[in-house]
């Protein structure tokens, strides 16, 4: 497993790379976890609809491939990115989304906040917030995108959105809850619980 640490990046150019890296690969190719933190930015899924963009004003939308509707990325949001050969770690695309939730909603735990996930809306909750986002792509046997946690950071922009499709969703993040800690520690944190999941 290669852990690559990314800063913080425009969205488009490490979506690419992610594209490039999945194109590329081979059944040899190491798995790969990418943590990063974007500039602001709103996303649409393959599914995403327009409409649920309300009033964005000059924040850029990228129309991206991963599944799910539509949320916003910014600085002091963990990113974690999976770059998984889905056939060889004998996963499909409902495991691995749970490995993902898991591993946010372990990650919470350790800070004594209770997090739960949703069956019919996927991603991370708490006190029926929104904390963690997950949206993934599924191709030539591997996955891309991944998970979105909310640390620190501006949580303005979600209300001019329809988070993940559903008006009048609230979201949080680890701040409310008394939480401090780096955007890249918590980063690895997750990381850590992920790959504990994955090899129980």
């Amino acid at each position: 497993m290669i852990i690559r640490h990314l800063g913080v990046q425009s969205y488009e150019n490490v979506w690419r790379e992610m594209q490039r890296f999945t194109e590329t690969r081979t059944p040899e190719t190491p798995d790969e976890i990418w943590l990063v933190e974007h500039f602001s930015v709103y996303t649409l899924g393959l599914n995403g609809k327009r409409e649920h963009l309300l009033n964005i004003g000059k924040i850029p939308v990228i129309q991206t491939d991963r599944g799910g509707q539509v949320t916003y990325h910014g600085e002091g949001q963990a990113i974690v990115y999976v770059l998984f050969d889905l056939k060889r770690r004998n996963l499909n695309s409902q495991q691995i989304v749970s490995h993902l939730e898991n591993a946010m909603i372990q990650t919470l735990a350790d800070f004594q906040i209770y997090a739960e996930a949703k069956a019919d809306a996927r991603g991370v909750y708490v006190e029926n917030k929104k904390i963690g986002s997950i949206g993934l792509r599924i191709k030539k046997n591997g996955c891309y995108h991944g998970l979105s946690l909310n640390n620190n950071m501006d949580l303005t922009p979600f209300n001019f959105i329809n988070p993940c499709g559903y008006a009048d969703l609230k979201m949080t993040q680890l701040v409310d809850f008394g939480i401090t800690i780096e955007t890249n520690e918590l980063a690895h944190k997750i990381v850590s619980n992920l790959l504990k999941n994955l090899n129980d």
